[in-house]
């Protein structure tokens, strides 16, 4: 029954997981949303590295080769979850702002003795804000929610030291860009542009594990993920109404353009590197330095329809430039067996990245510092990883909007002995 009860959370979060968001940033209104880099609660509490991470007592879904790194009796599963508080700065203008809700849902379980799997669900990208100005003769409001969510399975194989690996995801979601104009006169109209996304995402991952001595060890993994375009629809429809007369529906809604996405929208090609150099003893450390490059460059970003209001942002005056990111963080376990807080395991981590997003020749950047803790059950197993991150976001040359934020993060990692046969006396 317990493990019954661990999957049914499991299916139930996943379903929420399709709807729960966690950004509220005007810079989300530009292509795709904000972009999550597959990372678990523990990873983030590290900078979000990964590449180069196959420790087994965690899921990885970053590098789908970690898979194989699972002991053949052990069933994983993590749920995460997180709360943002963020302030803006725009000018003299300041705002706060708060935000979260379900992260990823994650589980990895053994083939046999050399290969492992994983399924789950988690973000690829995340759509939220809402503001808007008064203008000659009226006031204009933008708003968007929604973002691209990941369904993935994962298997992986290794041999000696080496391990290959794959994730095959179903991606799906929808992403919402509301565009209101009202008229000091009389009435309202909206422009909704919908993205609706039905298709398939592809990564590959490879590591190589050497150990140096009996207490140290050295990892090197990559991935690769292939350009490819996106399936789904998108639209463009309009209405109006007029909001003083309660109770009345809106006129007919116009489509203004139909579409498939595919041939007009894409995602990049993308690189992953990563190393890790770890140590294990009487006490146990490890520390990871990862690199990622998307050739957003590349990806054609077609809009159907240029609304032709110079004061609406959402198709014009964005390009995408490639994407590169550096994160580097380590993992610290004061004493094995030690007291409690000697074994609980202290990390830290810092990031630094050019975004793919281009807004009126200003290029997004954003760097951050991180640290959390993995608190152990009484059992010693499953553990609750708590998680702390500051993140800092602004334009370049024009600063644009500045985003200060602080995440409080927090994931369980259950760690199962679900396929050990009691002997019978």
């Amino acid at each position: 029954m317990k493990r019954i009860s661990i999957l049914v959370l499991a299916a139930s979060a996943a379903v929420a997981g399709t709807y729960a968001q966690n950004v509220t940033t005007p810079y989300s209104m530009y292509g795709y949303g904000i972009l999550s880099d597959r990372a678990t609660s523990m990873q983030r509490q590290m900078g979000s590295v990964g590449y180069a991470m196959n420790s087994g007592r965690q899921i990885n879904v970053m590098n789908p080769a970690s898979y194989a790194s699972i002991d053949s009796l052990t069933f994983l599963f993590d749920i995460g979850a997180d709360l943002t508080i963020m302030s803006q700065k725009e000018g003299a203008v300041k705002e706060n702002a708060t935000g979260g809700g379900l992260d990823y849902v994650t589980m990895q379980f053994p083939i046999c003795k050399f290969m492992g799997a994983s399924i789950g669900m988690l973000p690829y990208t995340s759509v939220g804000y809402a503001f808007g100005k008064d203008v000659t003769h009226g006031a204009l409001q933008n708003q968007g929610s929604g973002g691209i969510n990941l369904a993935y399975f994962g298997l992986s194989g290794k041999y000696a030291g080496f391990s290959l690996g794959f994730n095959v995801a179903y991606s799906f979601g929808n992403i919402i860009n509301d565009y209101y104009t009202t008229p000091t006169t009389s009435g309202q109209t909206l422009t909704e542009h919908v993205m609706k996304v039905r298709d398939w995402d592809l990564v590959i991952g490879a590591q190589y594990t050497a150990a140096l001595s009996r207490t140290e060890r050295i990892t090197v993994g990559a991935t690769f993920t292939p350009k490819k375009s996106l399936h789904g629809d998108t639209w463009v429809t309009t209405q109006s109404w007029d909001p003083s007369a309660l109770g009345t529906a809106p006129n007919a809604i116009d489509t203004v353009a139909y579409g498939k996405m595919k041939g007009n929208y894409e995602t990049p090609m993308s690189l992953g590197a990563g190393f890790s150099y770890s140590h294990e003893r009487n006490s146990r450390w490890m520390l990871e330095a990862d690199v990622t490059f998307q050739q957003w460059s590349k990806a054609k970003y077609s809009p159907l329809y240029q609304i032709g209001n110079p004061d609406n942002m959402v198709f014009q005056g964005m390009k995408f430039n490639n994407r590169t990111r550096y994160a580097l963080g380590g993992e610290f376990v004061p004493k094995i067996r030690g007291n409690y807080f000697q074994r609980m395991a202290y990390r830290a981590g810092a990031y630094y990245s050019n975004d793919y997003l281009n807004i009126q020749g200003n290029k997004l950047k954003e760097y951050g510092l991180t640290a959390g803790f993995g608190f152990n059950t009484p059992e010693g197993k499953t553990m609750i990883n708590l998680g702390f991150e500051w993140k800092h976001r602004k334009g370049s040359p024009q600063p644009m909007i500045t985003e200060n934020y602080f995440n409080i993060t927090l994931g369980i990692n259950v760690n199962e002995l679900w396929f050990w046969q009691r002997r019978i006396k």
